[in-house]
């Protein structure tokens, strides 16, 4: 893929911050989703790719705009999957929470693993961290490796987790091992990532969440040289059954990086919506609007932040363009 695309995979994440953003602590969790959607796939109809959604807003009779399988870009090459979250952390918008970002992951077709939408373990660390981590061992274990690997006591590592019922046990064990917690209500793309960005304070991400979370995460990990190991938590056989379809023959193998995002030319975009660790949220100014965007290469390890200033004087008006041999 062409390095130039990546200002292209902005420009659909700003367009659907900027959507969403408006109704940031208005309560209504669904307008935030559907306005960062339709925001979202209007501006991927500009994009010079063959692109189909891999990871999106669900199945095509649960989602007209941005469905698993449908065909987004101008139709030109490259041909590549697309993992999205218009709004990540429906909650944090409606209740005007920190940490809401939209996201993309792209990768050449065939890449990126189609996860179903249900839940997955995970644990991820950054790149001081990667080859240190196990899923398949306690937590203490996982944070003693990390302190060693991070040149730190236990007692100075800090476990991300989200607040969850279900997470009662490893919280308690984290908490008996002497390490810090940081619990968060939702949204644990940008608590995965954040194990691998300078300045965040955050060094291990652990617990249950979205599949198709842990698959935009792993792509944002593999630009940031960390690692992430997951596996999938069917519940039932409807659920095994759609594992099954999606490819995985295994549904309870352990996943990793390389199973997630295969290879190295991956490129992960995220904008803020509102305020976290990772990005500033949007500031609307009157005429103008302010964005704050991380777009990363996995080929190159190039990260780049981006502030931006959008003109709001007018409607926005996306149209698509036609293929350049038109």
């Amino acid at each position: 893929m062409e390095r130039e695309l990546a200002l292209e995979f902005v420009r659909v994440t700003e367009a659907a911050a900027l959507a969403a953003g408006r109704l940031m602590g208005r309560g209504d969790k669904e307008a935030a989703d559907q306005a960062a959607v339709d925001a979202m796939r209007s501006v991927f109809d500009t994009v010079y790719v063959d692109g189909t959604v891999v990871i999106g807003e669900g199945e095509m009779d649960e989602a007209p705009m941005l469905y698993i399988g449908e065909k987004v870009g101008i139709g030109k090459e490259p041909s590549v999957d697309i993992a999205v979250d218009p709004l990540e952390g429906t909650n944090l918008v409606a209740k005007g929470l920190p940490n809401a970002l939209s996201v993309v992951a792209v990768a050449p077709r065939g890449c990126l693993l189609h996860a179903p939408d249900i839940y997955m373990n995970k644990i991820a660390v950054g790149p001081q961290a990667k080859g240190c981590i196990d899923l398949d061992a306690s937590v203490t274990e996982n944070l003693k490796a990390v302190a060693a690997a991070l040149h730190k006591d236990v007692q100075d590592v800090t476990a991300i987790i989200l607040e969850r019922p279900r997470h009662a046990a490893i919280i308690e064990e984290i908490r008996a091992a002497g390490a810090r917690v940081k619990l968060i209500s939702d949204g644990d793309v940008s608590a995965a990532i954040a194990t691998a960005l300078p300045n965040t304070g955050v060094d291990i991400l652990f617990g249950i969440g979205g599949a198709p979370e842990g698959v935009i995460a792993a792509a944002a990990l593999k630009c940031l040289g960390g690692e992430i190991q997951a596996r999938l938590v069917p519940d039932g056989e409807e659920e095994l059954a759609r594992v099954r379809q999606m490819g995985l023959s295994d549904p309870y193998k352990m996943l990793t990086l390389e199973d997630m995002v295969r290879g190295d030319d991956v490129f992960f975009a995220a904008t803020g919506i509102t305020d976290g660790d990772m990005l500033r949220g949007v500031r609307y100014r009157g005429q103008t609007a302010e964005t704050h965007s991380l777009v990363m290469r996995g080929i190159t390890g190039t990260i780049r932040n981006i502030d931006a200033i959008h003109l709001l004087s007018r409607k926005p008006h996306y149209v698509a363009r036609q293929p350049r041999d038109c």
